[in-house]
């Protein structure tokens, strides 16, 4: 069981870190994109970087809560 565990903490961390170490990211849909560079560079990577910001949220709520959930279901493994 500790060895399953160990093995899903390996790959989610494998996973946050491909995730984080990505350097380019276009979260923008294709009309949201020719819009934006219509204004410029400039505001097209400001509407990029809070549509990554907004998408992050949640799963940094969720990521939360299920290391709550974790640490309690560790205690009550012990």
């Amino acid at each position: 069981m500790f060895v399953m565990k160990k093995l899903v903490l390996r790959i989610l961390f494998l996973v946050i870190f491909l995730a984080g170490s990505s350097t380019l990211v276009n979260a923008q849909c294709s009309i949201c994109t020719k819009t934006a560079m219509q204004q410029g560079e400039k505001p097209a990577q400001g509407l990029n970087s809070g549509i990554i910001y907004l998408m992050l949220t949640p799963f940094a709520v969720a990521g939360y809560i299920g290391y709550k959930w974790w640490q309690g279901e560790k205690e009550n493994f012990l």
